[in-house]
């Protein structure tokens, strides 16, 4: 007797796991699946005017030269044409070539007129209510801080600070860091000029002007980060971004003499092997 009932006990225990693997199982896939709709309910998309082909600089805009696609709600912003919009840019120049899938702005078309014109409302609205609301923070930059007079409207930079403090060992020496405070944020305007507004045809887009203030998109906590910074006397630095490269790099240094001093051959080394070698293939 004893011999049979060992055998049943355990294919009964080998049922009883499987049950429980296959329950397992079944509620990390119901788990997944919920973070999916999530992320999808998060990630609402927008409609947005594109180039349905190569369009030359010049080229008299026709409906046939437009298309739709869908973007991201949260990569939206006031510079580009939604399809509600679009009879406006009928019958209008370009003033700069775009590319096929190129998104359309209003500072690609020589019009007289942008609906919702002005500052406030180039702020990003929410679209849900996970997104976080945006303001405008204008900051000073002269000279080098802002990249030589060449940041314009709608490019996107990362913002470092250099600030002095005294060191730690209470002799009341200042030690000077550089650290980078916000990265991928959006230039909204440069001095007067805003992003929606579209500059003479014979001007270059990215003509160097002169101003003192460049104006951000940077959510509530982001401009208290900001105004801090420019408060305790800290000195702000603009790096202009690659429109496509909306990476983020993480863990950055803070940055002082002896940071400097010993990271200097490996940085050099990282240059001359991913990037000096890499433009050259």
């Amino acid at each position: 007797m004893k011999q049979i009932t060992i055998p049943i006990i355990s294919v009964l225990i080998g049922i009883f796991a499987f049950w429980l693997s296959s329950q397992y199982l079944q509620r990390k896939l119901n788990e997944l699946e919920q973070a999916k709709q999530a992320l999808r309910d998060s990630q609402q998309m927008v409609w947005i005017v594109v180039a349905r082909h190569q369009i030359p600089v010049g080229t008299v805009l026709k409906k046939s030269d437009l298309a739709k696609k869908p973007i991201p709600g949260a990569a939206v912003s006031r510079s580009q044409i939604m399809p509600d919009d679009a009879h406006f840019v009928f019958g209008k120049k370009t003033l700069y070539s775009l590319q096929k899938a190129d998104p359309l702005q209003w500072t690609d078309v020589d019009i007289p007129y942008r609906p919702h014109s002005g500052l406030a409302s180039m702020i990003t609205p929410p679209v849900t209510s996970d997104t976080p609301s945006m303001r405008a923070l204008s900051i000073s930059v002269s000279g080098a801080s802002g990249v030589s007079g060449l940041v314009q409207p709608n490019d996107h930079i990362d913002v470092l600070g250099t600030f002095s403090f005294p060191t730690d060992d209470g002799s009341g020496e200042l030690e000077t860091a550089t650290i980078t405070i916000l990265q991928d944020v959006t230039v909204l305007a440069t001095g007067q000029r805003l992003g929606n507004q579209v500059q003479p045809s014979n001007n270059q887009r990215r003509t160097a002007a002169g101003y003192n203030t460049v104006t951000l998109e940077v959510t509530p906590r982001e401009a208290e980060l900001l105004v801090f910074a420019e408060q305790t006397q800290g000195h702000l630095t603009l790096s202009l971004r690659n429109p496509d490269d909306v990476r983020y790099e993480e863990s950055l240094p803070s940055v002082n003499f002896k940071h400097l001093e010993s990271k200097i051959p490996s940085y050099n080394s990282v240059r001359q092997k991913q990037i000096r070698h890499k433009r050259d293939l």
